[in-house]
């Protein structure tokens, strides 16, 4: 892949978008309540690009949504997908830089080195007059073999040890109105506010107004501005997952090599049953 990140732009795919071994998956998604975003996909894709649905190819035993799946199960997931462990992947969404970003860090758990993002995903290759089609790819199933990369990912003892020490950083990627307890969880079940001692950065704030990815330079900025040393080992966190991994494609972006992802992230430490265990909440700015 190019030499300069995790992040590829528009020009790059165009130019590279025929090479037999780069395979571009889709990777939209919608928060519950929500048409599915395979739908959308059916009429409108880059050409070739087949659909990872980041809800069914994920741990179907575990009672938190879409949590990073078993190897030998994403390995049946990724082959029926014709993608092998040696291609190249460029993966997008259709929202700009959102989901793609864990289906990004779900392959870099996995050991897949070879993988990047669609910086400003399809919104930006269509208006940089990148064509796209409704006609479904021919896959042809691969053999895929996983090589999971357990440092990537994050449980909720990692999150109270973070916490508790002065040496790693938990910083979330909710809105700050959540993150604060003003605005309630969009699912059930959830408590409002954040772990004490996490640190504030909205998913958001990282991104330009085409929702491509800031500067590295204006990365680094907004996160010492939200008080993450990144001289520290860093865990990402959000609701379900999967805005905590546009943080670690932003860390990734400026060089910062150690850092994970809480895969059960407020979904987990909020549930409302986990209130009367080592599950503490903090709302306000106090």
């Amino acid at each position: 892949m190019p030499e300069f990140g995790p992040l590829v732009s528009t020009s790059w795919l165009a130019e590279n978008l025929g090479a037999p071994d780069i395979k571009i998956i889709d990777a939209s998604w919608r928060m519950p309540g929500a048409p599915p975003a395979r739908a959308d996909y059916d009429e409108r894709h880059i050409k070739g690009a087949v659909f990872f649905d980041i809800d069914a190819i994920a741990d179907q035993s575990s009672t938190l949504p879409h949590m990073l799946p078993k190897p030998v199960e994403f390995e049946a997931a990724a082959g029926a997908l014709g993608l092998s462990h040696n291609d190249r992947l460029v993966v997008y969404d259709d929202q700009g830089l959102f989901s793609a970003a864990r289906v990004w860090w779900t392959f870099r758990a996995m050991g897949h080195s070879a993988v990047v993002v669609l910086d400003g995903g399809l919104p930006k290759w269509r208006d940089d007059g990148g064509s796209i089609t409704g006609d479904k790819p021919a896959i042809a199933p691969a053999t895929y073999k996983a090589d999971p990369q357990s440092h990537r990912v994050s449980g909720a003892n990692d999150i109270r040890a973070a916490l508790d020490s002065e040496t790693s950083t938990v910083v979330d990627a909710r809105p700050a109105a959540r993150f604060f307890g003003d605005a309630p969880e969009p699912r059930q079940g959830l408590r409002s506010g954040h772990m004490p001692g996490a640190h504030n950065l909205p998913f958001g704030a990282l991104l330009n107004s085409d929702a491509t990815m800031r500067a590295a330079d204006e990365l680094s900025v907004l996160f010492s501005g939200a008080g993450t040393d990144l001289k520290q080992p860093i865990i990402t966190t959000c609701g379900s997952g999967i805005t905590a991994a546009v943080l670690s494609l932003a860390l990734e972006t400026i060089g910062h090599r150690r850092h994970s992802l809480y895969d059960g992230s407020w979904m987990h430490w909020g549930d409302e049953r986990n209130a009367e265990r080592d599950f503490p909440v903090n709302a306000g700015k106090g």
